[in-house]
């Protein structure tokens, strides 16, 4: 393969960046709440938040990045495939948006502020609601955080199937 079919056939560098960052920030705020729950110290849910919030920036340029950049070629796979594709993409990239979204009315409805890295702080703009406050608690762990590694999982595994099965270098394209 050519070295111009070999670039054809990537994401393009800011898609590749979106797509690490992404998740190596997930990864992060998962580890924040979990040092969180095992060490009790408010440090860790700060930064939790502030990652999540720092997430759902990012997924918002990403999806920005998303609409404007063309995606590579795909390998030849079957058409159930290609769509079990499209849609578990776009599941991801619709949880990782709706999750800090949600995870910010959980806090805001608690009527805490959702401070980011002491940079700004999102404020209360809504009536405190411990009601509302807990279904979005809910929502956020029980639902939304189950569904991530649900979708994760396939993507994940898709990724690998793909690599080490078909052995038709997919992963390549997000080097």
């Amino acid at each position: 393969m050519s070295n111009t079919n070999s670039n054809l056939s990537k994401w393009s560098v800011a898609s590749r960046l979106f797509h690490w960052i992404s998740a190596a920030l997930l990864l992060i705020t998962w580890v924040m709440m979990f040092l969180h729950n095992n060490l009790d110290g408010s440090l860790y849910i700060g930064l939790h938040k502030s990652f999540g919030v720092s997430l759902l920036f990012w997924m918002v340029a990403r999806v920005i990045n998303r609409i404007f950049t063309k995606s590579p070629p795909l390998p030849p796979m079957p058409t159930w495939q290609v769509l079990v594709s499209k849609l578990s993409h776009f599941s991801l990239y619709a949880l990782l948006i709706a999750m800090p979204m949600v995870g910010i009315l959980m806090s805001v409805y608690g009527g805490r502020p959702v401070d980011v890295f002491g940079l700004f702080q999102i404020p209360v703009f809504v009536s405190t609601d411990r009601g509302l406050a807990r279904f979005y608690n809910d929502v956020h762990v029980d639902i939304i955080w189950q569904m991530i590694l649900v979708f994760t999982a396939l993507h994940i595994g898709a990724a690998l199937y793909h690599q080490f099965v078909k052995k038709d270098n997919l992963l390549s394209r997000m080097k």
